[in-house]
């Protein structure tokens, strides 16, 4: 299992980040995300697998001026 933000997702060996984020509405609002701490951005999501029993916390983006 997985914990995103609080919530539990089934863990599939060879998951990387872009497919876990198919379990979240609206995955292109989050160009950052933390894998058990660690800071991950959008270009490396497809190249980050996602081990078992990891904490992941969506970052979402933040419109500034």
């Amino acid at each position: 299992m997985i914990t995103m933000d609080g919530k539990q997702y089934p863990w599939q060996p060879g998951m990387d980040v872009e497919q876990l984020l198919h379990y979240v509405e609206k995955p292109e609002q989050y160009a950052v995300i933390r894998l058990n701490g660690k800071p991950v951005s959008r270009p490396k999501f497809k190249d980050t697998l996602v081990p078992d029993n990891a904490e992941v916390v969506l970052i979402p983006m933040i419109a500034g001026g």
